[in-house]
Formats: structure tokens, C-alpha cells, sequence
């Protein structure tokens, strides 16, 4: 059943030594949405440059990737841990030019700082101490948290999580705001190949919401709702369906559960636009 909502973008930023944080930022989005945005109006869209950046000539790339991802979101998360970053022309890392800037638009933001331990000759001591010359900076001009372990930052990002979306004035009176029948969803169907509107359809039949990516000796199989899609293990085909994968996984209608590319699941928008999917 589709329903009305708000997105909100929101912008995971973080240096490349906090993989695991953003995957944890991710989840916890995705959970909020499954409970709660149906009641509040709200579909929370967890954002990256990774993820929502495309090939740009013309400017640097930080620069490009404001344009892209930064000046579209709406809230960020920023997490740090020994690194901060690369520098960029005006500041020291591309991180910090995105909290930064989004700072300076008024914009609500949330950062973290891990004190997990970590192994001296692994890091980049130059690096630790400019990420505490920018914690410090952050000290007089608002609140920050700590945390000591990936459990400790998954409990604390979905408690703050929770209060600033009941608080912040961004998200308060979104069920009060008139909505004009007879549009049924303010989510528009995205242009999708033929075999990602299966797969995606298929997927969202599946009791778990899975697809699995499975490579054996014998071939390739693309398995969900007791299917295998693939037709044929002819390379032409094969590829097609991995394409159709990858598409899905681009337009974050899928998310990536695993670390080899095998798992995915249909994230909150995925099971919205497969709902208006007809085959």
C-alpha cells in the first residue's frame, strides 16, 4: 500500500577509516524508516558521495561533489575516528569542508568521535592531530559524542536519531501540512530497465526481502522469492542482470548487505517503487 511522505536527504560524512559506522548510519536509517515512516510522513534517504556522485569535468572533485550530494541533503552525520581526511584547497579535509559548509547553511548535524583503541603503528599520527585541532574547534560551538565501540555508536545514533526527528523544527508538523488527494505517492517511479523492474518486483515478493548474487564453478545464479532470474548462463544475459543489479544498488532501491557483492535486501524506497511497478 503506498502512502504520502517527505524525503530528507541525509549526508554520511566521514574519512575512509569509519566503514563500518557508515554501514551501522545506514542500517539504523533504514530501521527507523520501516518503523516509523508510514505514521510520520517521513522516508529518511541515507546519501554519499560513494553512492551519489557521478563522473563531472570542469571543477575539483570536492568541489563537484558539494554540487552533487552535499547541497542536496537536508541533515548530516559526521563520524570520525584516527583520520580526518584529505585536504581540500580551503580546508582540511573534504569531511570537514562538507560539515562545514552545511553548518553554514543552517542545517541541522550531528558528529561523532570514536575513542575505540587502535594499534599505534596503524595510524597516521599527523592525521590524529588534525583531526584533534578540528574536535577541539568543535568544542565552542556546539555538542559532539563520543563512543568506544560499534555497539556504543549504533545505541546513541538511534536514540539521538530518534529525538532529533521528534524535536528539530525541520521535522516537526509534517503530519499537520495539508495534502492535496488525489496524488497517491510523492515518489516517483524512476526510469528502470526491464530486468531491474523484475528483479526489484521479484524482490519485494520475497518474504525476506533478499537477493542473492551466487558465483559457483558451474555459472552465475541472481536467486530471489525461489526464483533464479538468470535464463541462461550465457555471458550476454548474465550481464544484463548484473547491470540491472548494480542499477538497483546505484538508486539505493537495494542495499548491499554483505561484503562480497552476494547479499542485497529491498531497502524502505525499493519496496515503494516496487509497489508501483505493473510487469
Amino acid at each position: 500500500m503506498s502512502y504520502i511522505s517527505r524525503v530528507f536527504n541525509v549526508m554520511i560524512a566521514s574519512p575512509g577509516d569509519v566503514a563500518s559506522e557508515r554501514t551501522i548510519i545506514r542500517d539504523v536509517i533504514y530501521e527507523w524508516n520501516t518503523v516509523h515512516s508510514e505514521s510520520r510522513n517521513i522516508v529518511l534517504m541515507p546519501i554519499g558521495w560513494e553512492s551519489h556522485s557521478s563522473p563531472e569535468m570542469g571543477a575539483n572533485p570536492q568541489e563537484i561533489i558539494n554540487k552533487q550530494v552535499l547541497d542536496k541533503c537536508d541533515f548530516l552525520v559526521g563520524v570520525f575516528w584516527t583520520r580526518i581526511g584529505t585536504a581540500t584547497s580551503e580546508y582540511a579535509s573534504g569531511t570537514v569542508e562538507e560539515i562545514e559548509k552545511h553548518i553554514s547553511s543552517d542545517k541541522p548535524a550531528m558528529l561523532y568521535f570514536s575513542s575505540q583503541p587502535v594499534a599505534l603503528d596503524t595510524v597516521d599520527l599527523k592525521q590524529v592531530e588534525e583531526l584533534k585541532e578540528f574536535k577541539s574547534s568543535c568544542q565552542s560551538r556546539g555538542l559532539y559524542e563520543g563512543y568506544d565501540s560499534h555497539a556504543d555508536f549504533k545505541e546513541k545514533f538511534y536514540r539521538h536519531l530518534q529525538l532529533k526527528l521528534n524535536e528539530h523544527s525541520l521535522f516537526k508538523d509534517i503530519n499537520s501540512e495539508s495534502i492535496s488527494p488525489p496524488v497517491e505517492s510523492s515518489t516517483q517511479l524512476p526510469e528502470l530497465s526491464q530486468e531491474a523492474r523484475v528483479m526489484l518486483k521479484e524482490a519485494s515478493l520475497d518474504p525476506h526481502g533478499h537477493i542473492l548474487h551466487v558465483r559457483y564453478i558451474g555459472g552465475t545464479d541472481i536467486q530471489t522469492n525461489g526464483k533464479n532470474l538468470i535464463p541462461s548462463n550465457e555471458r550476454r544475459e548474465l550481464a544484463k542482470w548484473e547491470a540491472a543489479l548494480e542499477e538497483l544498488t546505484y538508486k539505493v532501491l537495494l542495499v548491499e548487505r554483505g561484503h562480497k557483492g552476494e547479499v542485497f535486501e529491498v531497502s524502505n524506497l525499493g519496496y515503494q517503487i516496487a509497489d508501483m511497478i505493473e510487469l
